[in-house]
């Protein structure tokens, strides 16, 4: 496929939770495609060192914004900052996520409603306050990063699950509402990525079972999920919507 169709050339991309992991890596994937960039999570100091990593050598413009997602007026203004600060928003990819192991029997309430807020409604509250100007400029494209564990599960991941599960079904619907004015509504479904978020809830046994049960017998790095964002968000992708891209090295294939 001719390589143009991934320029990102005068495209501007948001990406929540950027300053890290697979955000990070989106990120930095965009500014080399030639798009600006805005980052946005609750770490300033990691946000800083963040965007001079994602930019450095791209020539590319960016900012970050210090931003808690799960407070509603946060997410609220996180857009108007980033249509102040870079004019515009082509490109949302809502990244911020986080996980709370629980058994059913033991979810507490904060717990849940933590997680919901987090993982599906601030995707719902930012993608609603960005994709107005999407479409009167009649192109834009939204990624939600939802995981294989929307699809299948493990013990203790019932709100986790529930989340990631819940933006495959959002996605489709958003798909719907946004496709006749050109813009493309998808998920990205990431299997097991070397990630702090796994990193710090799974056993050594759990991690090994996870690469095992792949095709192809290992845990992905972060890079490795750019270009699958790439071609979701670029011309190339043009045409797909509504769907949900699982980049997990076979692991649903067993």
């Amino acid at each position: 496929m001719p390589a143009h169709l991934f320029d990102l050339t005068g495209r501007v991309a948001l990406v929540t939770g950027g300053n890290k992991g697979l955000g990070k890596a989106m990120a930095r994937g965009f500014a080399e495609a030639g798009a600006d960039v805005l980052i946005a999570s609750r770490h300033e100091a990691e946000l800083k060192s963040a965007l001079d990593d994602i930019l450095a050598g791209t020539g590319r413009r960016g900012a970050y914004c210090v931003t808690d997602v799960s407070v509603r007026s946060e997410v609220k203004n996180l857009a108007q900052f980033a249509l102040d600060k870079m004019g515009r928003v082509d490109i949302l990819v809502n990244n911020a996520g986080m996980n709370a192991p629980q058994a059913i029997d033991a979810i507490t309430d904060d717990t849940w409603d933590r997680v919901l807020e987090v993982n599906l409604s601030s995707v719902m509250a930012l993608t609603r306050e960005l994709t107005p100007q999407m479409k009167a400029r009649r192109w834009g494209r939204v990624v939600h990063v939802s995981s294989i564990m929307g699809q299948v599960s493990k013990e203790r991941r019932n709100v986790y699950s529930a989340t990631k599960a819940a933006l495959i079904g959002m996605v489709r619907a958003t798909a719907l509402d946004l496709g006749p004015f050109g813009v493309t509504a998808n998920c990205v479904a990431p299997g097991p990525f070397m990630t702090d978020m796994p990193m710090s809830v799974l056993s050594d046994a759990e991690k090994q079972a996870f690469a095992d049960r792949t095709a192809l017998g290992r845990w992905a790095q972060p890079t490795e999920l750019v270009g699958p964002v790439l071609m979701l968000c670029s011309e190339a992708g043009s045409y797909v919507t509504g769907q949900t891209l699982f980049v997990d090295g076979g692991y649903l294939a067993r």
